[in-house]
Formats: structure tokens, C-alpha cells, sequence
């Protein structure tokens, strides 16, 4: 088995998102919440947001929208994202991959309108047994501030290779 414990620390990206209001809209349809507060900006208003909020679950797909290229930062990455280095090593050899777990911690409303900046960075490469296969877990963090550097939300996601 690989020793991944070098990538732990590398950055992940860095990605400037603008929250847009038809995907947010879009994506509060999608998981079928017809909520006013995520189509009508009077409502959500009146329920005490500055703009339209996104869905609690937005920032999982966020910077499919709105990421424009003349905003984007340069990549911190060098061109070598660890996420593609250590989880194609792993499937080049099979296995199953998993969406284990992801944890979104709120610091503010996210809302239509906000310009958001992002760094990803791999906090935790660890490997457990189980029934005699090996289980590799990516821990990723990702970290969205607001122009002024005050953070909004931090993405914890785990992913899971089972050999």
C-alpha cells in the first residue's frame, strides 16, 4: 500500500464563485423544497436574509455555477491536484470509491449575490482494515470566504477507496 501522507496539507484548489440566483433557485427545486425564501427575494427578505439564501447543501455544488474565468485566481495547486493524484493511484488498482460524509459548518448566511473565494486543502490521508480489504479515507476541506476574508462556509468531505 501507498504512504499518501506526503499530500496532507497540499492545496486542493483555489476557485472565486458568484452565488447566482436561477441555480440556486434550480437547485432548492431539485431537492423538491419549494420554499418562497429560495425563489423570491421579498420573501426572503422577510425572513430576515439580505438576498435569496442558498440550500444547506449548495456548497457541494457550487463551483459549478458562477465561476467565471476572468475572476479566478491563480492554482495553488501547480497543476497537481492531490484529490486526481491519490485517487487515481488507488482505482488503478480497483476497488470502490464512496462518498463518505460531508459536513457543512455555516459561519453566515450564503446568499444570492455574494462573491465567495475558496481554498481546498487534503487535511487527513489515513487507511483502515475491514473484512479484509483495505479502506483509504480523503479527508478535504474546503474553505469559502467573502470579499472582505470573513469566512461564510467550511465543506468537510470524506472520501472512502475500498480495495
Amino acid at each position: 500500500m501507498s504512504d499518501f501522507s506526503g499530500w496532507i496539507g497540499k492545496p486542493t484548489g483555489a476557485h472565486t464563485v458568484t452565488v447566482e440566483r436561477g441555480p440556486v433557485s434550480n437547485f432548492a427545486t431539485a431537492l423538491t423544497d419549494e420554499s418562497a425564501i429560495y425563489h423570491d427575494a421579498s420573501a426572503a427578505r422577510d425572513a430576515g436574509f439580505d438576498n435569496i439564501p442558498a440550500p444547506p447543501t449548495y456548497p457541494f455544488a457550487m463551483q459549478h455555477w458562477g465561476t467565471f474565468d476572468e475572476d479566478q485566481p491563480d492554482d495553488p495547486t501547480g497543476g497537481v491536484n492531490p484529490m486526481a493524484e491519490v485517487l487515481g493511484e488507488l482505482m488503478s488498482s480497483g476497488g470502490l470509491m464512496l462518498h463518505g460524509e460531508q459536513e457543512f459548518e455555516f459561519h453566515k448566511p450564503l446568499v444570492v449575490g455574494q462573491r465567495l473565494h475558496h481554498e481546498g486543502e487534503v487535511k487527513d490521508i489515513y487507511s483502515k482494515e475491514s473484512k479484509g480489504k483495505t479502506m483509504t479515507f480523503m479527508v478535504v476541506e474546503d474553505r469559502y470566504t467573502d470579499d472582505d476574508g470573513d469566512p461564510v462556509v467550511t465543506s468537510t468531505m470524506n472520501l472512502i477507496h475500498r480495495a
